[in-house]
């Protein structure tokens, strides 16, 4: 596994493990404990996703099984429900609780809705206090970002979005550089759209190497400096899904890919007030 190191200093897996869409306990569980054993420490989770309790106990299965909570990269986010100062304090006790774990490494505002700069400042204090290893953001467009980064005392360490090749988002990763923000993948499969598995280039490419589409795909997005969080049920997926450090893309190989770019998202349009209203109506506690 390589890593990269965030502008605070702490370090964090090229590549991690996603527990989106998996609601069912025992699944998510059993999930996660497949993917430590497979050799995942990042491990990725969200309120939104109903499964923090899950997932803290795999970390207690891996932490008896001999891993060492440190090597363990833990992630989690706050849900648009709790975007206030006093909701995130909250929220954040909350995840520590389902977690069921002392400090969080990262945490993040999944949204940027409701009042994310009042929740920011609780991530700032957590942070502070140690509760949390960094603080950041999901699906921040240039501008909000830019806005944030240049409001907020403590510089937000991640920012995740939705990255694959067919929506590259080259200005976005551009303006995450100039701020010293690691950009995160979320969807790197593009959620299967676009026949992601068969497209003729990348199984062209991954033809080249003895590999799978898929792991040209993640590969192509570590090459680039984006770190990956594939989410899979199946332990051979994780285990392929993993393997993609004992090669690496060409420029011709990263050019074609560049092709493939449509340059906007198929799966999300927070520009849309319908979407945005959705989210607000999405409501995880009382």
């Amino acid at each position: 596994m390589e890593f990269v190191t965030l502008n605070n200093g702490v370090k964090m897996p090229k590549e991690g493990f996603g527990v989106f869409q998996v609601p069912d306990p025992a699944q998510c569980e059993q999930s996660v404990v497949d993917a430590i054993a497979s050799g995942y420490r990042l491990i990725d989770t969200a309120a939104a996703y109903f499964n923090e309790e899950a997932v803290g106990k795999a970390i207690e299965t891996a932490i008896a099984s001999g891993v060492a909570r440190e090597d363990l990269f833990i992630t989690t986010k706050l849900w648009v429900q709790d975007a206030s100062y006093e909701g995130a304090k909250k929220a954040i006790q909350t995840s520590l609780e389902k977690l069921d774990l002392e400090y969080i490494d990262l945490y993040l505002l999944h949204q940027p809705m409701g009042d994310y700069f009042g929740a920011y400042r609780a991530m700032e204090e957590a942070y502070k206090a140690g509760k949390i290893k960094a603080i950041g953001v999901c699906n921040f467009y240039p501008h909000v970002l830019a806005n944030l980064c240049e409001t907020v005392e403590v510089m937000p360490a991640v920012n995740q979005v939705e990255v694959h090749p067919f929506f590259q988002q080259e200005d976005a990763l551009a303006v995450m550089k100039q701020y010293g923000v690691q950009p995160e993948a979320w969807g790197p499969f593009a959620e299967g759209k676009h026949g992601i598995f068969t497209n003729p280039i990348l199984t062209e490419i991954a033809d080249k190497y003895g590999k799978a589409a898929a792991q040209v795909v993640l590969r192509w997005n570590t090459q680039r400096g984006v770190v990956v969080i594939p989410k899979s049920v199946h332990k051979d997926r994780m285990e392929q899904n993993i393997d993609i450090w004992d090669f690496e893309l060409t420029q011709d190989d990263m050019d074609a890919i560049a092709k493939l770019d449509m340059g906007h998202s198929e799966i999300v349009n927070h520009f849309d007030a319908g979407f945005v209203k959705a989210l607000h109506g999405m409501k995880i506690h009382e």
